[in-house]
């Protein structure tokens, strides 16, 4: 069976094209959020300056309202998805690039408006990431066939891990030796090139047809799930069970900088490399357990682990700056997140008629990252008030009503494997 998927994924142009567009859906992720955050650190700019700051991903949870849109209506291009890619793709390239030529502006005292600017900016950046998001999501839908799902999820993962880590650990690396500005203009030249991906991949080999109206790409897919036994208690299911790692994550690269004193360069150099190195090998291993537990079994082992690490943070800050201690919370943190991300993403594709799977997905995966997007003023006024050894030890509290849920819909979980 692993020869057969390392077979796949290199000649099977399919699984090639959620690979490459995997890569080109994570590459804008970091870039408006920890990535700039990290940037804002350096300038030494309050943690409750940043917290505000780490509000630009919020249309990540929102995307399911525009994502009707993607449905019914098609660019002249390249069909039904790969159009909207293209100009997404273009798009993301000329705003990162704006994006880091605000570098000149921004500075210990900066005037407000370059801060709000940057602002502006990097939730229009976010904005234009979800939008790209939906439309990839859906055309891996619409491209893989029922046998090449697993496959392409795998790749999709290690594409938009590989990403991330470019636009995290390599970009935090960068500016300690060609500077931020220069930085983010490099992001958004491979931003750009990514438009070969889009280009290069398959069309669907059958063409769904759109919806004939904008009320049926909306009203059907939700009619459908809200019709299902424990509907309400499944949507709460999926916001908290990452809420308590969401919570405790949301600050982590300012609690490194601004927290115990690792320098840009130190969290780039490590931190990051350990993120994608650790978070890629939990995902195999979830998928290896995840066979073998089953979906109830393995969402809750996860989810328990994800909790326990976070008071790997709190023992951080109560040691102080310690290389070593950083690289066993970031790599325990990452393991357990890679695993509980593979098992998260089952449970997501299970919950989606296919039918309805654009929209469908686009709706769960957003209310999946409410807490993600939103938690970071919070934190950050929390952190200010108790400090961040207690900060992270509320965090392991906040993930068990998320446990509790789960438990509770047991039966329901066990469907979706059967």
């Amino acid at each position: 069976m692993a020869r057969t998927r390392l077979r796949d994924l290199v000649a099977n142009p399919r699984v090639a094209a959620a690979l490459t567009l995997g890569f080109a859906s994570g590459l804008p992720f970091n870039l408006p959020d920890s990535t700039l955050q990290a940037w804002l650190s350096t300038l030494d700019m309050d943690i409750r300056t940043i917290g505000w700051f780490t509000l630009v991903g919020a249309p990540y949870a929102f995307k399911f309202l525009w994502a009707p849109l993607l449905d019914r209506y098609a660019l002249p291009v390249l069909g039904r998805r790969r159009g909207w890619m293209l100009l997404l793709q273009l798009l993301l390239a000329a705003l990162i690039a704006v994006l880091g030529l605000q570098g000149e502006r921004l500075g210990v005292g900066a005037p407000g408006e370059a801060v709000y600017a940057v602002a502006a900016i990097a939730l229009f950046i976010a904005f234009v990431s979800a939008t790209q998001d939906i439309v990839i999501d859906a055309y891996r839908a619409d491209t893989l066939r029922p046998e090449e799902r697993g496959v392409g999820s795998t790749a999709t993962q290690v594409g938009y891990r590989v990403a991330t880590w470019i636009t995290g650990a390599l970009a935090l690396i960068l500016s300690d030796v060609i500077g931020w500005r220069n930085t983010y203009l490099l992001m958004a030249v491979v931003m750009g090139a990514t438009v070969l991906f889009t280009w290069a991949a398959p069309e669907p080999e059958r063409v769904a047809p759109r919806p004939r109206t904008l009320a049926a790409a909306v009203t059907e897919p939700l009619r459908e799930f809200m019709g299902r036994p424990g509907a309400w208690a499944l949507l709460a299911l999926i916001v908290l069970y990452k809420f308590g790692d969401a919570f405790a994550l949301k600050l982590v690269t300012a609690f490194l900088i601004k927290g115990v004193g690792f320098t840009a360069l130190e969290v780039g150099a490590i931190s990051k490399t350990v993120v994608i190195t650790l978070t890629l090998l939990g995902t195999f291993v979830g998928g290896v357990l995840l066979a073998r537990l089953g979906l109830f079994r393995s969402l809750l082992f996860f989810g328990i682990l994800q909790a326990l690490t976070n008071l790997l943070y709190a023992l951080l800050a109560a040691t102080g700056k310690s290389t070593v201690l950083m690289v066993i919370a970031l790599g325990f943190d990452n393991f357990a997140g890679g695993m509980g991300a593979a098992a998260f993403v089952a449970f997501l594709m299970g919950l989606c008629d296919v039918r309805f799977s654009a929209f469908q997905y686009a709706l769960l995966s957003a209310l999946a990252s409410v807490a993600r997007n939103f938690l970071g003023p919070p934190a950050a006024y929390l952190v200010d008030a108790v400090g961040w050894s207690s900060f992270f030890t509320i965090t392991f509290f906040t993930a068990i009503p998320g446990l509790l849920v789960l438990v509770m819909l047991r039966r329901q979980v066990d469907k979706l494997d059967e």
